[in-house]
């Protein structure tokens, strides 16, 4: 029988390969719309961007099962490299990181393409988001920023309660280190069903924060948003386990 950790793993596994597997459909989409299939491609971006979100609520519904079996393990990933560890926020992205990689994208296209989006040559990418476009992703930014301040307070409470009543005090009774007890275990499982009370609301956050985004932008911009966030996501896997193995960690 797999353990609680195996099973994590299967599914951070499974997800990575359908990050990879939506990718190369993104990709294949883009590329229609270099030949001039424009119709087709709008029509083809936005059931892929449907798709990559239906994917994504997929995942998160599963995770808040598997919170129940080992909600520390989603903390603390053995699947996850270093790198990666480094970078979490509740056990995920920050929400706020995919507008921040819009706006880099919006301004790398721009400088890139300046000579094509001046002869109206690109079309649909996030080199011409427009004005409107920009002050609702703003929006949505600060307004995400906000939640996540709220989480990441919730979150620094629960850790912060290790070392209040009753842990507190079940430790200071204590004549042998790392004994346990019913009033030991007991304050620890309500402390992981509050952690993953924190993660189901963290990933419900990134989930409407990326359905706001993609809703704001075209079709073919939410598409070019897609492409660089899963290669993002798994060039930071890719890059992490390099940086494992020159650091003597496997």
């Amino acid at each position: 029988m797999a353990s609680d950790d195996q099973i994590l793993q299967r599914c951070f596994h499974e997800w990575m390969a359908i990050q990879e597997q939506e990718l190369n459909q993104l990709l294949q989409a883009l590329n229609q719309s270099g030949n001039g299939g424009d119709d087709l491609t709008e029509t083809t971006c936005a059931q892929l961007t449907e798709k990559s979100i239906n994917s994504f609520q997929e995942y998160i519904d599963k995770r808040a099962q598997l919170s129940r079996l080992d909600i520390s393990g989603l903390f603390s990933p053995s699947w996850n490299t270093a790198l990666e560890k480094s970078l979490l926020w509740v056990a995920g992205c920050r929400p706020s990181i995919y507008i921040r990689l819009t706006y880099a994208l919006c301004g790398s296209q721009v400088e890139f393409q300046l000579s094509e989006i001046i002869q109206g040559l690109v079309r649909g990418n996030l080199g011409q988001i427009s004005a409107a476009q920009l002050r609702m992703i703003n929006d949505l930014h600060m307004k995400t920023i906000k939640e996540e301040e709220k989480l990441s307070n919730k979150l620094a409470g629960l850790q912060e309660n290790i070392a209040d009543q009753p842990i507190a005090i079940v430790v200071k009774r204590m004549s042998r280190v790392g004994d346990t007890s019913g009033e030991v275990d007991h304050a620890l499982d309500e402390h992981e069903s509050s952690m993953a009370n924190i993660l189901q609301e963290a990933d419900k956050l990134r989930l409407s924060t990326l359905k706001e985004l993609l809703s704001i932008l075209t079709p073919l911009q939410g598409v070019d948003f897609l492409v660089a966030s899963k290669k993002l996501h798994l060039c930071m896997h890719e890059w992490g386990k390099t940086r494992d193995n020159r650091h003597g960690r496997t």
